[in-house]
């Protein structure tokens, strides 16, 4: 019978309390009872020895669950970002199903009063093929506008996963209009320097860094020999039974061992193996890093391009629009005077379509733009007023090691 109650320390002390209890009999004599109390002290000197090398697999879980934070963060922000884009594009769906309609009006309008002319002979019958060809062409984007938007109503209700409503409901209405965005932008480097910090998968990269090197701790401290210091004290008691032998344990009976227990084998090629790919994981993940970190200005600069571009396309866009309205309008008066033609007045309606059309697009593709910017500078969530886990950035830029 025997039981042992044992504890490791960080400082690679091992200590261990057992009792235990043996029946030696012979054919001679009285069966005997030993029990036996010990206390066993081992300290590590050399392999094993030091918190740095017993506390690394607990700091590399630490590093884990902080890592599963940023990786959440990003999940969260991926997710904020497609449902704003998403949102401005049945935004975008919805005006567009209003322009088309209008254009529809307009040419249906424009189809009555050529027909009116033949009827009266100022125009041939040639002339309302163009106006009914026009009528024809709304009615087509009409279809294809509402489609566009029962898609991406349904995508957005997916993705906002309201309760109690399913994907077939109609009632979804949207509050906030498309209209030019009130920015001002700061310099690209305030951006750029922001996303060094709060990214959520460069904070996951520096953590893994982390976590590489505290391995690095664990095998460099595989290649020294076993040396261990060892104490075991004990007292013991005899007798012809178990309670006694147990009563006999205060006597003044007992033994001390102490002694070096040196372990050192000639070829640790198996230690020296894991360290070297240790060594050679850590290097990658320092590459990795300033790849990831490159890859981030890049797509923060890029971001930031596209909004300065959606910008001005929004004054192009409205110019070209109000230059489509003026043509229409000259073509559609020439035309009661008899100094045009159907096709032309359809071709200025299909203009002034496609211009309207594109001024609000601008409109929706800058403010996906400025989404997209406060994502990749992963301030996303902070603009959006949301709380969530890794908003702590893991250690400042210039703390990274150069590769």
């Amino acid at each position: 019978i025997a039981a042992t109650l044992s504890k490791s320390t960080p400082a690679g002390t091992d200590i261990a309390v057992g009792l235990s209890t043996t029946r030696q009999g012979s054919n001679q004599y009285t069966d005997a009872y030993v029990t036996r109390l010990g206390l066993t002290v081992n300290q590590a000197l050399l392999r094993g020895a030091g918190t740095d090398t017993n506390l690394a697999t607990l700091r590399q879980a630490r590093l884990d669950t902080l890592a599963s934070d940023f990786e959440l963060r990003g999940f969260a922000e991926a997710l904020v970002a497609t449902t704003e884009q998403t949102y401005w594009n049945l935004a975008l769906s919805q005006r567009t199903i209003d322009i088309v309609t209008n254009a529809l009006a307009l040419a249906e309008q424009n189809l009555r009063e050529t027909r009116e002319r033949i009827r009266v002979g100022i125009l041939a019958e040639t002339e309302a093929a163009a106006a009914e060809a026009e009528v024809a062409r709304r009615q087509e984007s009409l279809i294809n506008a509402r489609s566009a938007l029962q898609v991406t109503r349904l995508h957005l209700l997916r993705l906002l996963n309201l309760p109690g409503r399913g994907l077939g409901d109609d009632t979804l209405a949207l509050r906030t209009p498309p209209v030019t965005p009130d920015l001002s932008l700061d310099p690209v480097e305030t951006y750029v320097e922001v996303a060094m910090r709060m990214r959520a998968d460069l904070n996951q990269a520096r953590l893994s860094l982390e976590r590489r090197e505290l391995e690095l701790v664990k095998t460099r401290n595989g290649l020294l020999p076993r040396l261990d210091l060892f104490v075991t004290l004990g007292k013991s008691g005899y007798a012809e039974s178990f309670v006694n032998s147990l009563g006999n344990l205060p006597r003044r009976d007992y033994d001390v061992l102490a002694g070096l227990r040196l372990e050192f084998p000639p070829a640790n090629r198996a230690a020296e193996a894991r360290h070297a790919r240790a060594f050679a994981t850590r290097q990658q993940t320092e590459l990795a890093i300033e790849n990831l970190r490159r890859l981030v200005e890049e797509d923060v600069r890029a971001a930031y391009i596209e909004v300065t571009r959606t910008r001005e396309q929004i004054a192009a866009t409205a110019a070209t629009r109000r230059h489509a309205e003026e043509t229409l309008r000259v073509e559609t008066e020439k035309s009661r005077v008899g100094k045009s033609t159907s096709f032309l007045v359809a071709q200025a309606q299909r203009d002034l379509l496609q211009a309207q059309v594109a001024e609000v697009g601008a409109v929706v593709g800058c403010l996906k733009a400025v989404t997209e910017l406060h994502l990749q500078q992963g301030a996303l969530l902070e603009r959006r007023g949301i709380n969530a886990p890794g908003a702590t950035a893991v250690r400042p830029p210039e703390l990274e090691r150069a590769p």
